[in-house]
């Protein structure tokens, strides 16, 4: 399949340097799109349709109106009905979209064809390459295409596909538009209501050659996520003295014995998870958006576009997770008193005054993007030339979070026998004599410490116990780019020449700084913050779920936060903490940047000749990066320094350069018949945080994780070919085969590596996680569409798509669910519409996370609309978002061991939509 490859590839630049090299005539090209405006279900299907079938690449189209049917909060809900895109939804909406099985990483998100900033709002994720669509509301689209195959033109960096989203523009609008939304949203098991309100103004004058649009969007979510979690995994040998840390056993010490102790002998290597808590997770969404676009056309020849988006969102959020640390080193490993292992997993095991942790996290995050976009075109007698300047910066992340751990011992069994049906269940035995933990707040308190010293007076002979941290961890992204292109039309069978130059710089940095919650012999209770027990609804829609796990107390997290903040934990002779990058090896670690500096040069042809159409073209692309972060220069006996004369800012440079040959054939095999194929080198760059010099250590449980700067990008040769018929009118069935041969491939692998181990106080091995190029991956598979509008205003729209990804040795590949399925039955009949859209996809594979491989069981989503127009301006809509109050179930290895399950709850929202 290599040479096949390497032979289309290789023809297609040679056939691009002879043809452009050939004079003709000047013609103008025939592959233009005219814009409809439509109104209705049918109307829009019905745009789409015509613009796949104009394309001159293998493109899907969904218009704005598709996306105002879908009870959509973002753009990335609107794009589960396009054959091969699926989205992950682990907060409840979709965030993270993947094209035929390919990563999120390796697909693009342009606006208006060039970059928008992105950034992250929770504070575990790291600076990547993955737009997150929650960035986007759906009230600026005019228009998403996917492009699954490349053209030389649009930038390089997919190698799934491109998604362009493109907002309106005055001049494509009537001469005066108002319109404006008010809804309603309510979330189920929130109990939460909000109201969301847009508006779209636009007005362009007789002469049609000016106009200004200006929007606005206020969005407001109240999200509950309940879920059953669990931090890592651990062999059964741990309990049994295996665990270097402290290798304690429950069998010599007594507490396991009889078929507790054989099971546990016998079964050394069994794993099972190191914890198993009820999680209570709440955040406030609120997203305000604005967008800004002017157009002049003085003449025919000329046309000046200035664009801009701001986007000003908060993420706030708080998380109690309330657990049994079966797992930890030192209060668990020796409490285990009886076990049961089954396929070498521990399925139920009980313990005896081991630890329980009630964590505690107030997380202030945020999102604001800013996005300036200028372009200008002049157009003279058989060409053109035009240019883009623009300027786009994100900046994310948990701006503070205070963080509040309590403990408590007590006995316990945990429970994953009925997993995956029933995730886990956690029960405190005897609470009649012990009571039940987990509904009781005042027996958890903070760890005070040890030692013989008088902490009232002095830290002297006392150690300190930890009760937390004070952390904040922004990011920022931005690119400046500047691109020039220029186009000569032709008669004959070359349509169209055109060439380019286009230069981006990006920055990208992440930034830690902490403090450790030190306590001394003050163990505040969690009853001092204001405790209730969950609504009566916790947990609804789980199986195995006990009354304790269901009526778990939480606390007021913004009282917790309120103390840790002022320091009211404090002794007298204690300084207020100030958070420092520099404090701890752990932030300091997290502190890096990346400049990437990037010079393309491209050329392309458009073609036709009787019933062939396409382009082919070479896309030349200079990358060169610097990647920056702190190392240590002072290693101490008990670890590094801990000030910034300890550590110094070291850079690692990188440059590469890629030829991107592309290819796109189109033949109108008759009427309505059309067969396309297409082949093309694509790259797609490392995450940044992977190509970042970052790294951290876990000294108790001897694992960690770090970037790689010496990383290359992922390389691969994609071949599509399709087939669509076009059987009647607002109908297409449709199916495409895709094949990418993927070469440097990255993915986590975890090797042994000697670091210095500050609990030991010297050097140990540890299992380190890094990305690396771990050789080559094929993406394989088949995308098959029907849609059409039937009589009585019924119709359907229903996609299957096949894809199967595997690297070398038989690695899955991040995000590929091999099938996937979207049916959507749609009733529309004057002034009545009906949308029902479902979705599915099988389980699929998101990383490597503390040795362990993560997975996602199969998903499946629905989604409901109906709308009635009263007037020509005035419509009412319904909706209801996940309506099945869908499990997300991520799970480690097998599905035995759940990692996190959760429910987010459906979503049903009102809106009246007034437009002139």
């Amino acid at each position: 399949m290599k040479s096949i490859h390497k032979a289309v590839l290789t023809a297609s630049a040679s056939l691009l340097a002879v043809l452009v090299a050939a004079p003709a005539m000047a013609q103008e090209t025939s592959t233009s799109v005219e814009e409809v405006v439509v109104t209705g279900i049918r109307a829009s299907l019905q745009q789409s349709i015509q613009s796949k079938r104009n394309a001159d690449a293998i493109v899907d189209v969904v218009t704005a109106e598709d996306v105002g049917k879908f009870p959509s909060s973002n753009v990335a809900e609107a794009l589960t009905i396009v054959p091969g895109v699926t989205v992950d939804r682990q907060f409840g909406q979709g965030e993270k979209v993947s094209i035929l099985g390919t990563d999120p990483a390796l697909n693009r998100t342009l606006l208006n064809g060039q970059t928008v900033a992105s950034a992250d709002w929770f504070i575990l994720d790291q600076p990547g390459r993955t737009f997150n669509y929650a960035l986007l509301a759906p009230q600026i689209v005019g228009k998403v295409e996917v492009y699954k195959s490349p053209e030389a033109r649009i930038d390089e960096g997919s190698i799934g596909g491109t998604v362009i989203v493109n907002t309106r523009k005055p001049l494509d609008l009537k001469a005066l538009t108002l319109q404006g939304s008010l809804s309603y949203l309510y979330n189920d098991r929130s109990k939460k209501s909000d109201p969301q309100v847009s508006f779209l103004g636009s007005w362009k004058n007789a002469d049609q050659t000016f106009g200004i649009a200006v929007s606005a969007q206020h969005a407001k979510d109240q999200l509950r996520r309940d879920g059953i979690e669990s931090y890592g995994t651990i062999p059964a040998s741990y309990y049994n003295g295996g665990n270097p840390e402290n290798p304690v056993s429950s069998i010599t010490n007594g507490n396991c014995t009889g078929t507790c102790a054989t099971t546990l002998a016998a079964n050394p290597n069994a794993r099972g998870v190191n914890s198993l808590s009820v999680s209570y997770f709440e955040q406030e969404r609120v997203r305000d958006s604005y967008t800004a676009a002017v157009q002049w056309r003085p003449t025919e020849a000329l046309e000046l576009n200035f664009d801009w988006l701001k986007i000003k969102a908060t993420y706030d959020n708080t998380n109690q997770s309330l657990f049994a640390f079966q797992g930890n080193t030192w209060n668990s490993l020796g409490a285990l008193t009886a076990i049961t292992i089954e396929d070498n997993v521990i399925r139920k095991a009980s313990f005896k005054n081991a630890l329980s942790v009630l964590d505690v996290q107030y997380r202030e995050a945020e999102l604001n993007s800013d996005t300036y976009h200028f372009n200008g075109k002049w157009a003279g007698d058989g060409f053109d030339v035009s240019g883009d300047l623009g300027y786009s910066k994100a900046d994310g992340g948990t701006k503070r979070q205070l963080y509040g751990e309590f403990l408590n011992w007590a006995d316990y069994t945990v429970d994953f026998t009925g997993s995956p049906g029933a995730p886990g269940v956690l029960t405190y035995t005897n609470p009649a004599a012990n009571g039940n933990p987990l509904a009781d707040a005042s027996k958890f308190s903070f760890d005070g410490g040890w030692g013989g010293g008088d902490p009232s007076v002095g830290p002297t002979g006392y150690n300190a116990g930890w009760g937390g941290n004070i952390v904040a961890k922004p990011t920022t992204d931005k690119e400046t780019y500047g691109q020039l292109d220029f186009g000569k039309d032709f008669e004959g069978v070359i349509k169209r020449v055109q060439f380019g130059y286009k230069y981006r710089k990006h920055e990208t940095t992440q930034a830690m700084s902490g403090v450790t919650v030190s306590v001394y012999g003050n163990p505040a209770s969690a009853s001092q913050f204001s405790p209730s027990i969950v609504p009566s609804n916790y947990l609804k829609g789980f199986d195995g779920v006990t009354d304790q796990m269901g009526s778990r107390f939480k606390i007021d997290g913004k009282a917790l936060a309120d103390y840790i903040d002022r320091g009211g934990y404090l002794r007298p002779w204690q300084a207020k903490p100030v958070p420092t990058v520099f404090g701890n090896a752990e932030f300091t670690a997290q502190n890096w940047g990346i400049e990437e500096t990037i010079n393309a040069l491209y050329g392309q042809a458009d073609f036709q000749a009787d019933n062939v159409r396409g382009n082919f073209g070479l896309r030349y692309v200079k990358t060169e990066s610097d990647s920056g972060g702190y190392a240590c220069v002072n290693q101490t006996a008990t670890g590094c320094g801990t000030t910034a004369a300890d550590w110094a800012w070291k850079v690692r440079s990188k440059k590469y350069e890629d030829f991107l040959p592309s290819l796109n054939v189109i033949v109108d095999v008759q009427e309505d018949l059309v067969f396309r194929f297409a082949a093309a080198q694509v790259i797609s760059r490392p995450n940044y945080a992977d190509m970042s010099n970052y790294f951290w250590l876990s000294d108790q449980i001897l694992t960690g994780g770090g970037g790689n700067p010496d990383l290359n990008p992922y390389k691969s040769s994609n071949v599509n070919a399709s087939l669509e018929w076009y059987f009647a009118p607002e109908a297409i069935l449709s199916a495409e085969v895709f094949h990418k041969d993927i070469s440097n491939y990255i993915l986590q692998q975890t090797v042994a590596e000697q670091h210095f181990n500050q609990a030991r106080n010297a050097i140990t091995t540890y299992q380190i996680s890094r990305p690396t190029n771990a050789g080559s991956a094929t993406v394989k598979g088949l995308a098959v569409a029907y849609q059409q509008t039937f009589g009585m205003g019924f119709g359907l729209l229903a996609n299957y798509t096949y894809a199967d990804g595997e690297a070398d040795g038989g690695s899955p590949l991040p995000y590929n669910s091999k099938h996937q399925i979207n049916v959507s039955p749609f009733y529309e009949n004057g002034p009545f519409s009906a949308r029902v859209t479902y979705n599915w996809r099988s389980k699929y594979f998101t990383g490597l996370d503390r040795g362990d491989q993560m997975f996602v069981r199969a998903f499946k989503g629905l989604d409901a609309t109906a709308g009635y127009a009263f007037t020509e301006n005035v419509n009412l809509s319904v909706s209801a978002q996940n309506l099945l109050d869908s499990e997300y179930y991520a799970y480690a290895n097998t599905t035995m061991l759940p990692r996190g399950v959760y429910r987010t709850g459906r979503k049903l929202q009102a809106t009246l939509n007034v437009a002139f």
